[in-house]
């Protein structure tokens, strides 16, 4: 989709809120209703959707028609009822008078369900739009530290869906209601020509007045959306980190900082309220008003025999139909804060997502051959945002069937070096040697478990391939987690594995993915240090039988058993490659010597 640098002043005037919310319904309309990039819609669908959209606009025709119609019927039989009282020829009428109700409900009814079938065709592909947007080229990952966007989880699930319904509500009331008031008008001028110039005057007064009051109800809905965002959050990271909150005894400070962020939400709540109470008094005077001062200028022309009852009946359902579609337009309009505000915050969200996606401009990066091999040439690694230098000038290859192990003290940049090996961080310069990442497998330090059965958690990532019950029992006894059936059952159980699992034992079906897996090159990140020696020694053995090249990142001097390799980051970006043998024998040497 389009995307924009979200403003975020409040407009000063209700020219630059009407311009701004024009604005806000291009952008989220646009790449649906009219793509400009290739391949972002079929044309089929483009043309369906057209289509519905019209259909509903017929529909939205028809009721006004009707309804104008049905004005003149009903003045009508007014004058039959008060001037002729005809009962005959009431009767007669009734059921013409029954065909506009019944044909004016199925309008209704039918033009509801085609706009709420709009919305949601609208709402799932914009849904999978930014879905998409969000899993390429690993944006997901990389919008957590080159954006300050907040909450792109709340984004994604709350905020778009409102957007395709209230855009569809808005752009089709106001048609329907400016519809609505054009026939009342054009009504009222055939039978008094002074209500009408008095409507007109009154509508422009009132519109100034309501688009006033709009203006802070427009900021504080932004604020709103921003509050309970905040507050969301801070009730998933309680439920993402309980344990470790529990262990702390926590629960006042995580109570206080809960409390803080829902008083913003109350605090905002409060003053919308007082906002929209004086909204609505303003809302329901200003129609009101309409019918009381169309009654003082009717009944006197009754009285004189200038106008029959069934103009007075019709003048009176034509003001009240312009009143209420005027109150209607105002309430969308003061709605179309909130709307304006999910649509800025998916505008910043999707021009964050193009932004980390997009490849740098004039900035070094780490190039990269994918060979069955493994190598650093000359590379200088920086963190991201350029502000830091990781490693310099580092090159070095690893030996294919042997095991590097990474080395140096915290903040050293050890994960760092990981991660430009993933492709993750590429900010330096120099040529990265590595296989296709499908040939790799990163086992972290906690590894990931994903919302699946625990058939889906052995497979992951390729949870499509298939083996037996019998092979995937044969993994667990080879990564001591045998017991582990006994207690879920079966392999198609699906339970909140990170809750039933021990970080050890998460370890080890992360191994147990690896085994499965078979990789050519495997990265670990300190993915033993919740194990035994034991349990560890098991592992890395069956990593040494596969001879496959792996490099490892850890602190434990146990490690040095399973890798040929020593890479220490030291200070001031420099580093040094030793065998691991010479580099056990330097560091005894030091150990003595202190």
């Amino acid at each position: 989709m389009q995307t924009r640098i979200a403003n975020q002043q409040t407009p000063s005037n209700p020219f630059s809120t009407l311009l701004q919310l024009w604005r806000d319904l291009k952008l989220v309309a646009g790449p649906y209703w009219y793509p400009t990039e290739v391949g972002t819609r079929a044309f089929s669908e483009v043309i369906s959707s057209w289509g519905m959209f019209l259909f509903l606009l017929i529909l939205i025709i028809s009721v006004v028609g009707v309804n104008t119609v049905s004005s003149f019927w009903n003045r009508y039989v007014f004058d039959i009822v008060i001037e002729e009282r005809n009962l005959e020829k009431y009767l007669n009428t009734i059921w013409i008078s029954i065909l506009f109700i019944v044909v004016t409900v199925l309008l209704s009814a039918f033009s509801k369900y085609i706009k709420k079938k709009i919305a949601i065709d609208w709402y799932k592909w914009l849904n999978n739009h930014i879905l998409t947007k969000y899993f390429s080229n690993q944006a997901y990952y990389k919008i957590n530290f080159k954006s300050n966007i907040a909450n792109p989880d709340q984004r994604i699930a709350q905020e778009i869906e409102p957007i395709t319904i209230n855009a569809i509500r808005f752009s089709t009331t106001f048609l329907e209601k400016f519809m609505d008031m054009i026939a009342a008008l054009v009504i009222l001028w055939t039978i008094s020509q002074q209500i009408t110039i008095y409507l007109v005057i009154y509508t422009i007064v009132g519109n100034f007045i309501a688009v006033f009051l709009s203006q802070e109800l427009a900021k504080i809905n932004r604020e709103e959306l921003a509050f309970k965002a905040d507050f969301n959050y801070c009730l998933t990271h309680v439920r993402n980190h309980a344990e470790s909150i529990a262990f702390f005894q926590g629960e006042s400070e995580e109570i206080n900082i809960i409390q803080r962020r829902f008083e913003n939400v109350l605090k905002n709540a409060e003053r919308r309220l007082n906002w929209e109470r004086g909204q609505d008094i303003f809302n329901s005077a200003y129609q009101s008003a309409i019918s009381i001062f169309s009654m003082f200028i009717l009944t006197p022309l009754f009285i004189q025999d200038k106008i029959n009852y069934g103009e007075i009946s019709q003048a009176t359902f034509c003001s009240f139909m312009f009143s209420n579609a005027l109150g209607v337009l105002i309430a969308e309009f003061g709605n179309s804060g909130r709307f304006s505000s999910y649509v800025q915050r998916l505008a910043e969200f999707s021009d964050a997502l193009a932004l980390v996606s997009k490849k740098p401009e004039n900035v070094s990066i780490i190039r990269v051959l994918e060979e069955p091999r493994l190598a650093f040439e000359d590379i200088t690694l920086n963190t991201p945002n350029y502000e830091q230098v990781i490693v310099k000038d580092l090159s070095l290859a690893v030996p294919p069937g042997e095991g590097l192990l990474i080395v140096g003290a915290s903040g050293r940049g050890k994960s760092s070096l990981l991660r430009a090996i993933a492709g993750l961080w590429n900010a330096g310069t120099g040529r990265l040697v590595r296989p296709a990442l499908k040939e790799m497998l990163f086992l972290p330090q906690r590894p990931y478990i994903i919302l699946g059965t625990l058939r889906e958690q052995l497979l992951y990532p390729h949870t499509d391939r298939k083996m037996s019950d019998r092979e995937l029992e044969a993994i667990l006894h080879k990564v001591n987690l045998q017991n582990l059936l006994t207690r879920v059952k079966s392999f198609d159980t699906e339970v909140n594995w990170e809750n039933i699992l021990s970080l050890g034992e998460q370890q080890r079906l992360a191994f147990a993915r690896l085994l499965i897996t078979q990789p050519s090159f495997t990265i670990l990140d300190e993915a033993t240090s919740a194990l035994d020696l034991k349990n560890e020694q098991s592992l890395y053995e069956q990593l040494q039988a596969t001879n496959k090249t792996f490099i490892s990142v850890g602190h434990r001097e146990s490690l040095f058993n399973y890798h040929q390799w020593v890479l220490e980051l030291t200070e001031n970006y420099h580093w040094r490659l030793v065998p691991v043998e010479e580099y056990r024998q330097q560091k005894s040497v030091a150990l003595a010597i202190s």
